[in-house]
C-alpha cells in the first residue's frame, strides 16, 4: 500500500509536466493613429481585484513597431466611474505608440503586462496610421497624456 501513493504522485506530477505551463490570455486590438501624432494604447493602474494599491504594472515587449516607437510613461490618474474600481486615484502605467515621421500605413506591436495581481495577459494591437486630417479627434488619445 505504501507504492501506491508514491506511483499516484509520480503520475500526477507527470500529468502536470505533460500540461506545461499555463499560457497568459491573449488579447487582440485594433487602434488607428494620425501620420506625426502620438496615439495612446493601453492605460493600466496599479489596483489589486480587491481594489486596494499593489505593484505598478509591467510590461515585456515581444515584438516592437517597425514602423514607430513605443513610449511607456507612468504617472497618477482617477480610475473612470464604470471602471471595476470606480473615481479611485491610482498609479498607472501608459503604453504609446509615435508613428516614423510621414508614415502612414499598417505596424504591429506586441507585450506581456503583469497586473498588480500578478495576472498575465499577451496584447497583440495591430495599428493603422492614416494621413493626418485637419479636423480635430479625441485629442486625449491623440497624445502621449494619461
Amino acid at each position: 500500500m505504501t507504492f501506491v501513493r508514491p506511483l499516484a504522485a509520480l503520475v500526477a506530477g507527470g500529468l502536470l509536466i505533460a500540461a506545461g505551463p499555463v499560457q497568459a490570455e491573449t488579447v487582440q486590438k485594433t487602434e488607428t493613429v494620425a501620420s506625426g501624432k502620438t496615439g495612446r494604447l493601453l492605460v493600466t493602474p496599479n489596483l489589486k481585484k480587491d481594489c486596494s494599491e499593489g505593484p505598478m504594472p509591467e510590461f515585456r515587449f515581444s515584438a516592437y513597431p517597425k514602423n514607430g516607437a513605443v513610449i511607456v510613461k507612468a504617472g497618477k490618474q482617477k480610475t473612470p466611474a464604470s471602471f471595476r474600481c470606480p473615481n479611485k486615484e491610482a498609479g498607472v502605467m501608459g503604453v504609446f505608440y509615435q508613428p516614423k515621421d510621414g508614415f502612414t500605413g499598417s505596424d504591429e506591436l506586441t507585450f506581456e503586462v503583469k497586473s498588480a495581481d500578478g495576472d498575465v495577459q499577451t496584447r497583440v494591437f495591430k495599428i493603422t496610421v492614416e494621413a493626418a486630417s485637419k479636423g480635430g479627434g479625441d485629442a486625449k488619445k491623440e497624445s502621449n497624456d494619461l
